[in-house]
């Protein structure tokens, strides 16, 4: 009989995943491992209206051998400031309620009902309470986290590529932000000495201030439509 579970639960896994190709779920992508058809991993693109906008957020499904009859452990990677890392999360779809489990939910129902839970505010046993700005500020920080992954780089390769572009794009950004500071200094220092030579103030901070705000939000806004347009290109395929 184990061994009959065990065959059941590979040929349903192999049923949901090209279920799966076919009618993706919306922004999350999802592989399973090549030597662990039990083990899958997915990957949250943080979607629009959100606070998790332009961050990408690793994680993965633990399936029993015994499914579709009992649920698999879900596990979040990524910071995320929603739930914790690497901790089996307390979900209505997830092994810490098996007296809910329906075993007619295929990996899309569950992968639904996460993104679902994950853009609420609903407390539960692994959730944790951020504010907005911490989820922005880690969902900024997400992209360096997933590139130094090598299962995510593995099995999204097309995300990885995307990733080391904007990561390439953001160095050039700051780059040509110090640059820009090191010319507001040097403006600065003249601009001293002139208006203490006038007895006026120097006005060339607010601008720097301004300059460094317009490089962070340009940035964000980009990987963001990068991220939409990867979601576009999923549906389509």
């Amino acid at each position: 009989m184990p061994n009959g579970k065990s065959i059941s639960a590979t040929s349903r896994l192999q049923q949901d995943y090209v279920r799966l190709k076919k009618d993706p779920v919306p922004y999350i992508v999802a592989e399973p491992l090549p030597s662990n058809i039990c083990e899958w991993h997915y990957v949250v693109l943080g979607p629009e209206g959100t606070p998790y906008v332009g961050g990408l957020y690793h994680g993965k499904l633990v399936f029993p051998r015994q499914f579709p009859f009992k649920p698999p452990s879900i596990y979040m990677i990524t910071p995320n400031g929603r739930f914790k890392t690497n901790t089996r999360l307390c979900l209505s779809i997830s092994d810490y309620h098996p007296d809910t489990w329906n075993p007619a939910w295929s990996v899309s129902t569950i992968l639904t009902g996460l993104l679902s839970f994950m853009v609420e505010n609903t407390p539960t046993l692994g959730s944790l309470e951020t504010s907005d700005i911490e989820k922005q500020q880690l969902a900024h920080k997400s992209l360096e986290f997933n590139i130094n992954d090598s299962i995510f780089c593995e099995l999204f390769p097309d995300l990885a590529t995307n990733v080391r572009a904007e990561l390439s794009r953001r160095a050039e950004l700051e780059h040509e932000l110090r640059n820009v500071e090191a010319d507001s200094d040097r403006n600065d220092s003249s601009s001293t000495l002139t208006d203490n030579h006038n007895g006026g103030v120097g006005g060339q901070s607010a601008l720097h201030s301004a300059m460094s705000n317009l490089f962070v939000l340009v940035g964000f806004a980009a990987f963001a439509y990068i991220v939409k347009y990867v979601v576009k290109g999923l549906k389509t395929e």
